[in-house]
């Protein structure tokens, strides 16, 4: 007796709302915190008060990157379900009109007008409030608003990010500091594109290079400021 394989698909675009909000997260964590551990040091400060802006910044960004996503997600949620409580108004009020709009859409992605009517039929039959947020809202499963999960990733990939040049504070002479926190830091955001490409199916090399360029830029300015207010004061 042959055996029926259901064929399970995984698709990439699933990750996207957590994977947005991890490199995100983490690229701000090493960013921010390199950039203000080099800028401190380089305007001569000790280490024990490169530890505790180093600290301070870890937890005041953690917290920060969480409460932002879920606020800017929680919008995002908010539309989502008001246009869906239009929809589903628009569904009561008029399925006539509702089904020859569906209909339309389908006819634009290449269908007959027959089929594009039939089809419209059908799926409003089986589930008309999820043919519409699918197909004229662009609403599915896997793109809607998560705030909670979005929050969570943020924080914990900022936290993650922000120990790792703030570790090298405890192991490094402070008369070397700045490189090493410096070429550290680019190797972390050279790993995290890397990652985050892979994890998200693109190729490694532009993201890598994107995300270590900017990096080493935000690095570079803030190091520059620290260096001449440290002269300064």
């Amino acid at each position: 007796m042959a055996r029926s394989h259901h064929h399970v698909e995984r698709h990439l675009v699933s990750r996207i709302g957590w994977m947005r909000a991890a490199v995100l997260g983490a690229n701000d964590g090493i960013v921010s915190t390199a950039s203000l551990i080099i800028g401190v040091a380089s305007a001569s400060a000790a280490q024990g008060e490169i530890l505790i802006a180093g600290v301070a910044a870890l937890v005041a960004g953690a917290m920060s990157m969480a409460a932002g996503e879920y606020v800017s997600v929680s919008s995002q949620s908010d539309a989502e379900q008001a246009d869906l409580a239009r929809e589903r108004k628009e569904l009561k009020e008029g399925p006539a009109a509702e089904h020859a709009e569906l209909a339309g859409i389908y006819v634009e992605r290449g269908l007959t007008p027959e089929t594009a009517r039939e089809v419209a039929r059908q799926l409003m039959a089986h589930n008309a409030l999820e043919a519409h947020a699918r197909d004229e809202l662009g609403i599915t499963d896997l793109t809607a608003a998560k705030p909670v999960q979005a929050a969570f990733s943020s924080a914990v990939s900022f936290t993650v990010g922000a120990a790792l040049p703030l570790a090298l504070v405890w192991f490094v002479p402070l008369n070397s500091l700045i490189w090493v926190e410096a070429v550290a830091s680019l190797v972390f955001l050279a790993v995290l594109g890397a990652v985050g490409a892979r994890t998200g199916g693109a190729k490694i090399w532009r993201p890598t290079i994107r995300v270590t360029f900017w990096g080493a830029l935000a690095m570079a300015i803030t190091a520059g400021i620290g260096h001449l207010i440290g002269g300064v004061v």
